[in-house]
């Protein structure tokens, strides 16, 4: 599947959960509980010894279920990404050589900024989606208005993640050069070890409805 409609369908969603998993016994049930609640993506991050795991079985089990990789910052955390079945991954910052690296194995890569001159780093290596991280910290909603206006002719998309919830998901959401919105919110740590499937099926359905509400 070419880049571009991966990174297209993460558009489509709005909304792409961001999770630490530390056991690859809950991959399935997880990914269970997205695909009922209506989100059909998910970002499992690397910062836990399963997370390649994770990626694999769900790949393997529900490949209806988007699943992409987080926090890849070296070359080996992409090529065991890729390896595992991700089909695109995520950075906080942006790297040139990972950026090169995913591009010679296929997969689709959205590094992280803050700033304008890694914008234009990102349009340079020919990266049109971006991850601004972190978001909230970083001023938020004015801080992408004000970003994005000089470079909106470009076609450059944003990812914002760091902060971001269901009380202001919908304000992120209505700005043109938002794609889509990260979040951890939707899939905590104590939800995955208590097993609360219904809870994290319920988020995901409220942020479905924002998404719906807002762009139509």
């Amino acid at each position: 599947m070419a880049n571009g409609s991966i990174l297209e369908r993460i558009a489509r969603y709005g909304v792409v959960p961001v999770i630490a998993v530390e056991s690859p016994q809950v991959a399935v049930p997880l990914a269970d509980a997205l695909l009922e609640g209506g989100l059909g993506v998910v970002e499992i991050t690397f910062r836990t010894s399963a997370a390649a795991q994770v990626i694999q079985e769900i790949s393997r089990e529900r490949p209806e279920l988007l699943v992409g990789a987080g926090t890849v910052l070296t070359a080996a955390n992409l090529d065991a990404a890729k390896a595992s079945g991700a089909r695109f991954a995520v950075a906080p910052g942006l790297n040139p050589d990972i950026v090169t690296r995913a591009k010679e194995i296929g997969l689709p890569f959205v590094p992280g900024v803050a700033t304008p001159g890694e914008i234009e780093r990102g349009l340079s290596l020919g990266c049109t989606l971006l991850k601004f991280f972190p978001a909230e910290a970083l001023g938020g909603v004015a801080m992408i208005e004000a970003l994005a206006a000089p470079y909106r002719h470009t076609g450059v998309r944003f990812v914002p993640m760091g902060g971001i919830n269901a009380g202001n998901l919908e304000s992120y959401l209505a700005l043109d050069a938002v794609a889509a919105v990260g979040g951890t919110w939707i899939a905590k740590k104590d939800d995955l070890a208590a097993g609360r499937w219904d809870d994290i099926t319920r988020r995901c359905k409220a942020a479905v409805e924002i998404v719906a509400r807002v762009r139509g």
